[in-house]
C-alpha cells in the first residue's frame, strides 16, 4: 500500500519583508538642545537626509516646540549611520525600536 504524502506548498518571504522580521524597523529621534540655532538644525537636516525647506523645517519646529521628532525610520544599521552622522554634526539624537512594526 502506498500512500500519498500531501504537499505544502511554502512560500519564501521577500528578503526586506524577512529582514525586517529579524531586525525590527528604528526611529532616529533627534531630541531639542539649547545649543543650535534654528536655522543651523534646518541646514543639517537638508544636507543629511536631502530634505527641501518645508520638511526641513516642519522637523525642526517639532523638535524646538515638543522637544523631538523622528526624522526617519527603518532598518537598524542606516537607523545607526543616520544617528553617527547628526552626531557628529552635533545634534541630541537617540534611537528607537518601532515596536508598531
Amino acid at each position: 500500500m502506498i500512500l500519498a504524502q500531501a504537499k505544502t506548498q511554502v512560500s519564501p518571504l521577500p528578503q526586506a519583508e524577512t529582514e525586517l522580521a529579524l531586525e525590527g524597523v528604528w526611529r532616529v529621534v533627534v531630541l531639542n538642545d539649547p545649543v543650535n540655532l534654528m536655522s543651523y538644525v534646518v541646514l543639517v537636516f537638508k544636507k543629511v537626509f536631502g530634505f527641501d525647506e518645508t520638511t526641513a523645517r516642519r522637523h525642526m519646529l517639532e523638535v524646538h516646540e515638543r522637544g523631538r521628532s523622528v526624522v526617519w525610520t527603518g532598518l537598524r544599521e542606516k537607523a545607526e549611520a543616520y544617528a553617527f552622522t547628526l552626531q557628529q554634526w552635533h545634534l541630541t539624537t537617540i534611537l528607537e525600536s518601532d515596536e508598531t512594526h
